[in-house]
């Protein structure tokens, strides 16, 4: 089966969502997603988004909160375009009906870790939810827009040095789909660490995709790795619960196993300090105590906690644990991708009509750290400005997709188990070589073991679990690589070999293919 669009997004959390209902006055676009519409990392997001909309708040602070969490190395064009287009689309997003919390006829601010201001907009603890609900609704009420879940993305088609579409699988079929311009908006790679707090379909595809296509990846060593977790002892599920930092925005305190408040040990914002730094605090922590957790303390909050937080509510008593009266257990996970696709400000990868955006991409809006609650704010701003881009370059129609023509094959139960006994390998190396703490020897290993993962490349397949087996392996890859090429400590990247940042560094993007 071919299929010919206008434009082809590939992706449905908030940038697919955003680009593509800006695209459908314009022309006919077909938005693919391997699993549902609803299933994302935009529809897990719990804590907000940011935006400066308050009287005593102005992009301008926005934007020194945004660089001084990217400790160094953010696009300073970029971040200036997020925070003074945010507001817009955020304002957008409400009359579109997005209903976020209000306190009396006003909206109710909160704030998170690094901001200097209350500017996150929450419903609840499940923000997420509430946008993508909202942009869906908005999208599959567009006459010129056909959705096709459950296809899952094999490759991109490229023709010389354009890409004009991608081949995909659909109800064990394989089709081709060709448009003007296509658009990369498939979330991170969570996948890729054994502990991560993740949508299962966060399996770096979209970063292998372009990667095989022969664009570039950028700062791929930088991973988020969220503070607290809910920590359910040896439980390995595929994703991991995540408390949100909202949380923490509201009075709640770390404690470790003797009791003792901690985080104004290497913080002047104690709990509010930047993500990285929390997490290796947590780390550290339970590393001299010699345990796998610490305790999120709820005791001083002042608000109804089950009412302002009742997804956590909810999943904590599930558990066992009353959050209006026991502390939660937690642990960090690896949560952010602040690398991936190499973009400009318009989300133009080096590849003619391939654009990407949302946690795929690289503009550099991240810098080496995310400030919280600005990565629902990236896909809803970037998404925009590629439909803006597209829609002003006016592409014409592309050549012809030349493939060959070929079936859904069966494949051998014995080499799927030991391609998915692989991808734990993986998953287990990245969280013990290449997470929180890293350093010359534990990278050099993890690159070595990555290395003998290789063979799992030469199996031509079309089967989905082997394919995203091969692309959480070509994307850990690259993470390993990046993380070993940089000789210094900056942001969520932190070398025990070199803890200090170098400043000759600054502004030196990792870059590979």
């Amino acid at each position: 089966m071919n299929l010919t669009t206008d434009f082809l997004v590939i992706g449905s959390g908030i940038a697919g969502l955003s680009c593509a209902n800006a695209l459908a006055a314009h022309g006919k676009v077909v938005v693919v997603t391997k699993n549902s519409i609803r299933e994302s990392a935009t529809q897990y997001a719990q804590g907000g988004i940011a935006a400066a909309l308050q009287k005593d708040d102005t992009p301008a602070f926005h934007f020194e909160d945004t660089i001084k969490a990217g400790d160094g190395l953010c696009n300073t064009e970029a971040v200036k375009i997020l925070v003074e287009e945010g507001p817009m689309r955020v304002t957008e997003l409400i009359k579109m009906g997005a209903k976020f919390d209000m306190e009396k006829e006003s909206f109710n601010f909160t704030k998170e870790g690094a901001h200097s201001k209350r500017r996150i907009l929450h419903a609840g603890d499940a923000t997420g939810r509430e946008i993508e609900k909202t942009l869906g609704n908005a999208l599959l009420n567009q006459p010129t827009v056909q959705l096709m879940q459950n296809t899952f993305v094999t490759q991109l088609i490229r023709h010389h040095d354009e890409v004009i579409g991608c081949e995909a699988i659909h109800n064990r079929q394989i089709i081709t789909i060709t448009a003007k311009a296509t658009v990369l908006t498939t979330g991170g790679c969570g996948q890729v660490y054994q502990n991560n707090t993740n949508p299962s379909v966060a399996t770096g595809d979209g970063m292998a995709l372009a990667l095989a296509a022969g664009c570039e990846l950028q700062d791929m060593e930088f991973i988020q790795f969220h503070p607290t977790t809910l920590h359910l002892g040896d439980k390995k599920p595929i994703s991991i619960f995540l408390i949100t930092e909202a949380v923490r925005g509201e009075g709640a305190v770390l404690r470790n196993h003797a009791g003792d408040r901690f985080m104004a040990n290497y913080h002047p914002d104690a709990e509010l300090a930047p993500r990285d730094i929390v997490a290796r605090a947590i780390f550290n922590e339970c590393l001299k105590q010699g345990v796998s957790h610490v305790f999120l303390d709820l005791s001083q909050i002042k608000l109804d906690i089950a009412k302002r937080f009742p997804t956590i509510y909810k999943r904590c008593l599930e558990a066992g644990i009353d959050i209006t009266k026991d502390n939660i257990p937690v642990a960090p996970a690896a949560h952010y991708a602040m690398g991936g696709i190499k973009t400009d400000i318009w989300g133009q990868t080096q590849l003619k009509r391939l654009y990407a955006g949302g946690e795929v991409a690289c503009v550099g809006v991240h810098g080496a750290n995310r400030l919280a609650s600005n990565s629902l704010l990236d896909g809803l701003v970037f998404g925009h400005r590629i439909s803006e881009h597209i829609l002003t370059t006016k592409y014409k129609k592309p050549a012809k997709a030349d493939l060959p023509d070929r079936d859904c094959t069966d494949i051998d139960l014995k080499q799927k188990s030991q391609v998915l006994e692989v991808k734990e390998k993986i998953r287990e190396v990245m969280w013990k070589d290449v997470g929180i703490i890293r350093s010359e020897v534990t990278l050099k290993n993890a690159v070595s073991v990555l290395k003998k993962c290789q063979w799992i490349h030469d199996i031509d397949t079309t089967d989905e679990t082997i394919i995203e087996v091969q692309n959480i392996h070509a994307v850990a890859t690259q993470i390993a690589k990046s993380a070993l090429k940089r000789k210094e400590s900056r942001g969520s990247h932190f070398r025990s070999d070199y803890p200090k940042k170098d400043q000759q560094l600054d502004q030196y993007h990792s870059v590979s293919k």
